[in-house]
């Protein structure tokens, strides 16, 4: 599966990966809104046995089948 990932240009780690590389028409205004401008950072040929860095492909492949899109979110500050 075909997919592109942009990065957040207002929030550092935030990307969103997509079907389209420029037609964000899917995407709720609100979400946009909230990512503040994005920047096309990748284009990547999306398989279930792919690894990725923080997400779980099928998971992502999921959401871009069902949705049109995926957030990734920064990593939380975990302290114990």
């Amino acid at each position: 599966m075909q997919c592109f990932i942009h990065k957040s240009l207002k929030k550092e780690f935030l990307y969103l990966y997509t079907v389209s590389k420029e037609d964000f028409s899917t995407i709720p205004e609100e979400l946009l809104t909230n990512l503040g401008k994005l920047e096309l950072v990748m284009e990547l040929d999306l398989t279930e046995d792919r690894k990725l860095a923080r997400e779980d492909a099928s998971k992502v492949m999921n959401s871009l089948k069902t949705k049109g899109y995926f957030v990734q979110l920064p990593p939380t500050n975990k302290t114990s």
